[in-house]
């Protein structure tokens, strides 16, 4: 690829993601006086969802309202939003070319917020009632069923776990293994000792609008008002592995405490990252990795002028270095 493949923009950074942690970098190289370019790879993970919880001012807020705020957020800053994710990324220099369909563009920097993508069990009947009667955090949905017939699904540590983590919400909790529990005498205690039975039957489908019915291979019929489980989780884009992005042994992005990746001029946020997927925790991952990237172009449009940043004679090593 020459140099006459690239469009004529040069962007401070590229922003790959819309959802929490890509908007608020957004909003944060915006107001360091930035040229961005967001790309929007369409809806939230938490689309589904009829409200958001735990988000300060806006708690209860369905997510695509969210998203629209965040949105608007960003009109006062020179931020390019398109609707379409990245297809492709190369190296040029000290620059990245990012593909957005058939246009490349350039950027100094990368941030990427491509989250991840949930990975249900097939189950027929799961995935239709996804974000309205089967959820994954009950600091999200614990509260609009609290004391309601809840079900989680899972086995092992994770079930054991997550039905007693459940249960703080509703004292009507049943652990769903979907066939051999694999707990061990001594979780089995735990969960009697509280009062969650333990149905090992596996299941044959789930139905239901307001109340999930979960059919069992045994012909009975369990009815709950939601279920939990933790689902498998994968990336969101193959980009970052592609050009190079270290990642853990669960496939997460590795970045260390301002979100940089092991890829020179690269940072992540968000969930894709391993951080904690909890809607204010995705945005703060976001600041926190804009404040570093722009940052390092503070620095090196510093030394492009000739000049320096100087440790005081007393200031502790590593104290205010990019």
């Amino acid at each position: 690829m020459t140099g006459q493949d690239f469009g004529e923009d040069l962007y401070d950074a590229v922003i790959l993601g819309a959802g929490p942690a890509g908007l608020n970098a957004a909003v944060v190289l915006g107001g360091a006086r930035r040229r961005v370019l967001l790309l929007d790879g369409g809806p939230p993970r938490n689309a589904r969802a009829t409200a958001a919880h735990g988000v300060f001012t806006r708690d209860c807020t369905p997510p695509g309202d969210l998203k629209r705020l965040g949105l608007e957020d960003l009109e006062p800053y020179d931020v390019t939003v398109r609707a379409t994710p990245a297809r492709e990324i190369r190296c040029e220099g000290d620059l990245f070319a990012v593909r957005c369909d058939q246009a490349w563009v350039r950027a100094r920097r990368l941030l990427f917020a491509t989250g991840v993508r949930d990975v249900l069990p097939r189950i027929p009947g799961l995935r239709e009632r996804w974000g309205r009667l089967v959820h994954h955090c009950p600091y999200c949905d614990g509260w609009p069923n609290r004391e309601a017939r809840l079900a989680v699904l899972g086995s092992h540590q994770e079930g054991h776990h997550l039905a007693l983590s459940v249960r703080a919400w509703s004292d009507h909790v049943t652990l769903l293994t979907d066939g051999p529990d694999e707990l061990t005498d001594k979780q089995r205690r735990d969960l009697d000792r509280v009062g969650i039975p333990v149905v090992t039957t596996s299941i044959r489908r789930m139905s239901g609008q307001d109340t999930l019915r979960v059919h069992l291979q045994d012909g009975r019929t369990l009815e709950h008002d939601a279920l939990f489980l933790n689902p498998t989780q994968v990336q969101g884009s193959r980009l970052p592995a592609l050009i190079g992005c270290e990642l853990n042994e669960k496939s997460r992005v590795l970045v260390n405490e301002n979100g940089m990746t092991s890829v020179r001029g690269v940072w992540a946020a968000g969930d894709m990252t391993g951080a904690q997927q909890y809607v204010v925790n995705a945005a703060a991952t976001g600041m926190l990795a804009a404040v570093s990237l722009n940052t390092t172009l503070i620095h090196e449009n510093v030394r492009r002028a000739g000049a320096a940043f100087h440790k005081s004679p007393d200031e502790a090593g590593g104290v205010g270095e990019a």
